[in-house]
């Protein structure tokens, strides 16, 4: 469940340039890095945050602030602190790798939301729940109250603009291949009414129809498979590289190591073939809309 995610993929943000750093209401992991990497300059070179406040002309607070990971610094903040603390070039270097939180998404999930932006190939195998690039704004929705702890309302239409956002890269990318590899069982799970069921499957066999996206369903009949470990997602970067991403309860990992990787990668092509066909795979879908 690509529930909320890192700092990856050269996703760089541009520093603010307001009087003062801004207070971020979801903070990144390039955001905590850097005001750690503050922190221990800071207390390397022997100052309290008001004697460093002091030197970079901010508040006591404000230092605070950014060595928690709680506001981006601005241009000067960046350049004072460079020069209070060795001016070694380090600061500056860290800060054009901030990159600001992305409400609406996990943590965990932050730094592949960015890489399968830039992606030239995604494949994508789901065996819990229809894949979020696939699900309808109703069962993204029925998806998000379910979650335990609940979500606040402003939360929960947080996630659900940036799933309907996420989904928008596919239609803003027409010459990437998408492939989706899908358990027969995650379509039969009733949610809502009729309706909702049936507006589900409208969507996914319009967001599977263009020539770029292979929807491949798993029938039940398939029986056990190489990828039972559970879901699993593989793109290509630009420089054709291969990373892939697993998730579990609360948390979700980047893959790299290349042995592991490929792994991964010969268990989806197995899989592929184990799957129904394209066409046989809607077929399916338009049999189970028409069973409702």
């Amino acid at each position: 469940m690509d529930i909320d995610e890192g700092d990856a993929g050269g996703a760089g943000v541009r520093l603010a340039t307001a009087g003062e750093c801004e207070r971020e209401p979801h903070p990144s992991d390039s955001l905590r890095t850097f005001g750690a990497f503050v922190q221990a300059l800071r207390e390397h070179a022997g100052l309290s945050r008001a004697d460093l406040g002091e030197r970079v002309r901010y508040s006591r607070h404000t230092v605070e602030s950014v060595e928690l990971g709680r506001r981006m610094p601005d241009e000067a903040f960046v350049e004072r602190a460079e020069e209070a603390l060795g001016n070694t070039g380090a600061l500056r270097k860290a800060a054009r790798h901030l990159t600001r939180g992305e409400a609406g998404l996990a943590a965990w999930f932050r730094r592949w939301a960015r890489l399968e932006r830039e992606a030239v190939s995604l494949c994508t195998y789901e065996c819990r729940l229809v894949p979020g690039l696939l699900q309808s704004e109703a069962y993204a929705r029925a998806v998000f109250e379910g979650t335990i702890p609940l979500r606040t309302d402003e939360e929960l239409e947080a996630q659900l603009a940036a799933r309907m956002e996420r989904q928008a890269m596919m239609r803003q990318r027409p010459t990437v291949p998408f492939s989706f590899i899908v358990e027969e069982h995650v379509f039969r799970r009733r949610f809502g009414d009729a309706e909702a069921m049936r507006e589900l499957f409208d969507h996914v066999l319009e967001r599977s129809a263009p020539r770029n996206v292979t929807l491949q369903v798993v029938p039940l009949e398939a029986g056990l498979h190489a990828c039972l470990d559970g879901p699993v997602q593989v793109l290509e970067t630009r420089e054709g590289r291969r990373l892939g991403y697993s998730e579990g309860q609360e948390n979700g990992r980047l893959i790299s190591a290349p042995k592991e990787v490929m792994m991964l990668c010969q268990r989806y092509e197995t899989l592929r073939s184990q799957a129904l066909s394209p066409n046989e795979s809607r077929a399916l879908l338009e049999r189970l809309r028409g069973e409702l």
